[in-house]
């Protein structure tokens, strides 16, 4: 009978872990505004906002992720993407504490931190985050 105790916690705690991990997957988040450059991610910054996505070769979720961002970039004038590999930047990933991937940060025209996503974000939220970034015309 003990068994059977033990066996239905560890699938509640299971299942309690589980659902809170699809809540906060991909959810974007404020940061503490932390300022990249240029030379940080090896390409230039976008005219109004720029879309960085760390990357692992083996990511699978990494690859919609990509698409996403490729197509917000191109439906907002001005907005770049850059994706960067996550095992050959370990530098960045470290100051940037990059967790898991992929990770999405959404920079401002000057290179400023505005919102993060940890897991792959949905491309509404992309786009009301790029809201927060790029500035009206």
């Amino acid at each position: 009978m003990t068994g059977l105790w033990v066996v239905l916690a560890t699938l509640a705690l299971g299942t309690l872990i589980g659902v809170i991990r699809l809540r906060r997957d991909g959810r974007v988040r404020d940061t503490d505004g932390e300022r990249l450059s240029a030379a940080d991610l090896g390409s230039g910054l976008g005219e109004r906002a720029t879309l960085v996505q760390f990357s692992t070769a083996f990511c699978q979720p990494c690859r919609a992720t990509r698409r996403i961002l490729a197509d917000v970039s191109e439906l907002v004038p001005g907005v770049s993407h850059v994706e960067i590999d996550a095992e050959s930047r370990l530098d960045l990933v470290r100051r940037l504490e990059i967790m898991r991937t992929p990770t999405v940060l959404v920079l401002d025209r000057a290179g400023v931190i505005v919102k993060k996503a940890a897991g792959q974000p949905r491309k509404a939220d992309v786009l009301a985050a790029l809201a927060a970034a790029v500035p009206e015309s």
